[in-house]
């Protein structure tokens, strides 16, 4: 998997693949097998094999890391203005209610930018930018703080214990057996 700004690694973290990658190719020249390269240096065979194949196509230069796959298409001007039209909330670009969704994001960024991202995309996109999702600013003005914790002391109890018991003998689908 692939990650974004440098595969999110410190820059310590990322000498370290550096390193591994250069204990790999010293054993590849002892002529030892992949599989067993992979095991000691924790990592996977394929990637052990992905590596023998650059060091011997490119040399020691293509064993380097090319670092993220894809740079972020927002860059941080464009993104700082999506997140101006997400603060207006969404009903200023004509929804009904004030949810912003994945779906409606990808609309205002492909509307305000005419970049088409998938759902999945927008998702990290706003991941990646410190976004989280279903976190409510603030808290409802009708909750009742008194009455939850009541809730929680005498309800859910009741609640919790009225499950099926499990046991010798019984199993998820039938009843106890017979003595």
């Amino acid at each position: 998997m692939r990650y974004p700004q440098g595969g999110g690694l410190t820059a310590e973290q990322q000498q370290f693949r550096v390193e591994l990658r250069g204990q790999a190719a010293e054993r590849f020249a002892r002529g030892e097998p992949s599989s067993a390269i992979a095991k000691d240096l924790r990592v996977s065979v394929r990637s052990v094999q992905r590596w023998r194949r650059a060091l011997d196509d490119g040399g020691p230069r293509d064993l380097r890391s090319r670092g993220p796959a894809l740079l972020p298409r927002l860059n941080e001007k464009q993104f700082a203005q999506l997140e101006a039209e997400l603060a207006k909330g969404s009903a200023a670009r004509g929804w009904e209610d004030q949810r912003w969704t994945l779906a409606r994001v990808k609309t205002v960024n492909g509307r305000r930018f005419h970049m088409t991202y998938t759902v999945q995309g927008v998702r990290k996109l706003l991941m990646r930018n410190g976004w989280s999702c279903q976190v409510p600013a603030r808290r409802a003005m009708e909750r009742d703080d008194e009455a939850v914790a009541g809730w929680v002391k005498e309800v859910w109890p009741c609640v919790e214990g009225s499950r099926r018991p499990v046991g010798p003998g019984w199993s998820s689908r039938t009843k106890p057996d017979s003595p």
